[in-house]
């Protein structure tokens, strides 16, 4: 990653969560109970599906991978925030801030995939019962994943390279609590017209194209389930309820962060948009998932001590 085009500036200093002495201690408590819990649900339900071998199916699989992603995913961000609170120099150099954006693009984009893979394997399972076990075996799961995060890390290095040849000499101050795209956009004294479009193009591609994967998986699955009888109906509207839950909670505050014009970036609504999805959704997931999903809870309550 060539960064030596950004001479002007040696560090970055970032505005944190809140500079008021009154909000630092509430701020700092939250920010950390939210972090625990996101690490304690995810993992948990990591050590549920590998300790349960009726959950070794694509479909948990898939959970599983999307609660390692959510551990990262809060880990890159949270952390350093918590650590920012109560600093008063909140510096960040170059290199570490180009690492953060680029796990962070990195780990969103896997996301936003994964959630994709996971809508198509429920169309598969709903709709295509008897080709189910033949179309999504091990090889394919193994695949599917393979590419995930291969498209994820593509997407990121472009990015992080493309906005870190920028040179940086109007300010070093990022007004944001971490790394972000549009925030360091800001700070370059070239036109990134074409950081913007490449952006817009590539990065909207992988979250408008998975989008868009599923949205027509669930209106097969809807189409398919008018026509099942209760019993399977009924399990299978549990599982559909859970993830397109998660699906809502991911690219709503996504498509209003990064579907937009620049001009129409406002530091006070994306702050709080941010907490949302870097912090509160990967708590939510586990949350989601276990107290929708009967197999999770089973499989929960027999590893639970008696």
């Amino acid at each position: 990653m060539n960064l030596r085009n950004s001479t002007h500036v040696t560090e970055f200093i970032l505005s944190g969560l809140s500079s008021d002495p009154n909000l630092q201690l509430p701020l700092f408590l939250l920010c950390l109970l939210v972090y625990l819990v996101t690490l304690l649900g995810n993992f948990m339900i990591v050590l549920v599906i590998l300790m349960t071998p009726i959950l070794q199916t694509p479909m948990y699989t898939f959970i599983m991978n999307l609660s390692l992603v959510d551990i990262m995913y809060s880990s890159v961000i949270t952390p350093n925030a918590i650590a920012n609170i109560f600093s008063v120099n909140k510096t960040i150099t170059i290199t570490g801030c180009a690492t953060q954006m680029f796990f962070f693009i990195d780990l969103g984009s896997s996301e936003a995939m994964l959630l994709a893979v996971m809508a198509y394997d429920r169309y598969l399972a709903i709709c295509k019962p008897l080709y189910y076990a033949m179309l999504v075996n091990r090889a394919a799961c193994f695949q599917l994943l393979i590419f995930v995060y291969t498209t994820g890390f593509v997407n990121s290095f472009i990015h992080t390279c493309c906005t870190f040849a920028l040179p940086f000499c109007k300010s070093n101050k990022i007004n944001h609590f971490f790394c972000d795209f549009n925030p360091i956009l800001k700070l370059s004294c070239k036109d990134t017209f074409v950081n913007q479009v490449l952006a817009f193009v590539v990065a909207g591609s992988i979250e408008v194209g998975s989008f868009m994967c599923i949205i027509m998986s669930y209106i097969c699955i809807l189409s398919a389930l008018c026509i099942i009888g209760s019993s399977r109906r009924s399990k299978s509207l549990s599982t559909c309820v859970s993830h397109f839950t998660c699906v809502a909670l991911f690219y709503c505050p996504l498509f209003f962060m990064y579907l937009r014009p620049n001009s129409a970036y406002s530091v006070d609504k994306d702050w709080v948009v941010s907490v949302f999805y870097t912090m509160i959704i990967p708590m939510l997931n586990p949350i989601i998932y276990s107290l929708r999903n009967q197999d999770v809870k089973q499989a929960l309550t027999k590893l639970m001590p008696t």
